[in-house]
């Protein structure tokens, strides 16, 4: 023990700023790194995003205790959170608040008894684990204060339609933006306040992880919101 306490004090130097920069990174900002492409289109395979810890709640450190409520999700939020089925760290949007009726009827959302606005953005089309190309529409969905854009795709096994259900408190309905390829509320079910890690705000930087791996210089910096 005592070897232990005298290398811990002759790298005190080393040692400190590493754990202020995990309690940093437990605590106030943290980096996500995105390996799926259930968000398409905007966030893509190999982006790493900034994630804002305090946007919602101070959390005691390594710890999903929530110490106080600083903020309450919106709808379009572009959350992570540790999945109610495995405790998965995902990043999915928020759709459903708590108190909300929501339904999704062929593949379009409803919003507490109103069919939720889309625009037709044009054609898009997806390369599949396989290598197969996927063809389908991309749209954009008017839903909370900044609209943005989802897509379907054609030829694949479609996410099943639900509701109407209705929120309960501190209970969340999130879903991916790429709608026939992500895993979210439709299957690992409503998310609790407590499981929700913080706000993704921007991406920091990307590399092309599916191809040749170089980055992607033009999204480094981009606002989730735009």
């Amino acid at each position: 023990m005592a070897r232990i306490w005298a290398a811990i004090r002759s790298n005190r130097g080393f040692l400190a700023p590493l754990l202020v920069f995990g309690l940093i990174r437990t605590a106030v900002a943290d980096y996500n790194p995105v390996p799926s492409g259930s968000m398409h289109p905007s966030i893509l395979e190999g982006d790493v995003v900034l994630v804002n810890r305090l946007a919602y709640q101070l959390k005691l450190p390594l710890t999903d205790i929530v110490l106080a409520r600083l903020a309450e999700p919106r709808r379009g939020d572009i959350v992570t959170f540790s999945s109610p089925q495995d405790g998965t760290r995902l990043i999915k949007r928020v759709i459903g608040l708590p108190g909300d009726v929501i339904a999704m009827r062929a593949k379009r959302l409803f919003l507490n008894g109103h069919q939720v606005t889309y625009s037709v953005d044009g054609p898009v089309s997806e390369t599949d684990a396989q290598g197969v190309a996927r063809a389908g529409t991309l749209m954009r969905e008017n839903l909370g204060e900044n609209p943005y854009d989802v897509q379907w795709l054609r030829s694949i096994d479609n996410r099943p339609d639900f509701g109407p259900i209705r929120i309960p408190p501190d209970r969340y309905l999130m879903l991916g933006d790429n709608r026939d390829n992500s895993a979210d509320s439709r299957y690992i079910g409503l998310v609790a306040r407590e499981r929700l890690i913080g706000r993704a705000n921007r991406i920091l930087v990307s590399v092309d992880m599916t191809g040749d791996w170089m980055p992607r210089f033009a999204r480094f910096g981009k606002s989730l919101y735009e």
